[in-house]
């Protein structure tokens, strides 16, 4: 019985359509319409829009045109798509596609699609699409996609992707993805990706990857990586992982087996290996090497291939010069004068 009405729609839309102008009653204005009428204000049937200029209402459509200059005007109110609702350039209000909803610029308010979401220009709202959702513009709003959710400018507010969100330029709010999570620009708010969370610019917030999470910039807030967290500028904040933290500079809270960077402050937990600076750039010049690590490091092996200020706790701690203390089996001081580089259980700066 179902599939008879929806085959006697479809006719009914064909048949309609054939009309050139259309017909509208009471007028060709508004009331209920049928066929491609390109101005209407009411109730519109018709089966491939094309050349609209505006519709107020409910417009009711079956498939997408096939010539995209042909996708032109706005619909305003609710768009029914049986099965796709495609067919001019903006969509706005309630729009609902047993097959997909898409719009040639702009696609805001409501929108699911069975298959999917998607504008060449900006999506805004509540996005809903069985396999994804997808804007060539700016993305904004909840958005929800059975495979992903992507945008080719910004993507910005609550995105869920079954295998990935991602932006070609900046990803704000909050952002789930089975697989992964990433952006070309920076990303901010909390970032949860099944694989990994990436940004080519700054990340910041709390950023959690089940192999890794990284920045060509910096990483700022709480980051999380089943593996290794890494920036190619710093990182800042509380960063943990399961094998490696590292980047050029290090500040904040580093709970991870090894780390390393050039520039480090603050409180690493470092079980097997600490790092700080480049083995190739710690040759004896007269004013030693230009890495410095700031604060309290706890590891087996504490290696400051530069400057410490602070307290280093572990099995053996090497230093080029030393403010503060080093407490260990063995300590090396590298600029204290002969027979007091390495000592046993302390050293310090003489």
């Amino acid at each position: 019985m179902r599939n008879r009405l929806i085959l006697l729609l479809l006719g009914t839309l064909f048949s309609l359509s054939s009309f050139s102008q259309g017909v509208g009653l009471p007028s060709r204005k508004a009331g209920i319409g049928f066929g491609n009428l390109s101005r209407f204000s009411g109730v519109r049937l018709n089966f491939i829009d094309k050349n609209v200029e505006r519709i107020n209402g409910i417009n009711v459509t079956a498939w997408k045109v096939k010539n995209e200059d042909a996708a032109t005007g706005t619909v305003n109110g609710i768009s029914l798509g049986v099965p796709i609702s495609f067919g001019v350039e903006n969509l706005h209000g309630l729009s609902v596609g047993a097959l997909g909803v898409g719009a040639k610029k702009n696609l805001y308010g409501i929108n699911a699609g069975g298959l999917g979401v998607g504008a060449g220009g900006n999506v805004k709202g509540i996005n809903v699409g069985g396999l994804g959702v997808g804007a060539g513009g700016n993305l904004w709003g909840l958005n929800v996609g059975g495979l992903g959710v992507g945008s080719g400018g910004k993507v910005t507010g609550i995105n869920v992707g079954g295998l990935g969100v991602g932006s070609g330029g900046k990803l704000s709010g909050l952002s789930v993805g089975g697989l992964g999570v990433g952006a070309g620009g920076a990303v901010s708010g909390i970032s949860i990706g099944g694989l990994g969370v990436g940004a080519g610019g700054s990340l910041s917030g709390i950023s959690i990857g089940g192999i890794g999470v990284g920045s060509g910039g910096r990483v700022n807030g709480i980051t999380i990586g089943g593996i290794g967290v890494g920036a190619g500028e710093s990182v800042n904040g509380l960063a943990i992982a399961g094998i490696g933290v590292g980047g050029p500079t290090v500040r904040g809270i580093v709970i991870a087996p090894a780390a390393g960077g050039n520039n480090v402050s603050g409180f690493m937990i470092v079980p097997a290996y600490f790092r700080v600076g480049d083995p190739k750039n710690s040759d004896s010049d007269n004013d030693g090497p230009s890495a410095t690590m700031k604060g309290v490091s706890i590891s087996v092996f504490n290696q400051i291939l530069g400057h410490h200020n602070g307290l280093a706790i572990g099995v053996f701690n090497y230093a080029y010069s030393q403010r503060g203390f080093q407490l260990g089996v063995l300590n090396y001081v590298r600029n204290n004068p002969r027979g007091l580089r390495l000592l046993p259980i302390f050293n310090t700066s003489f």
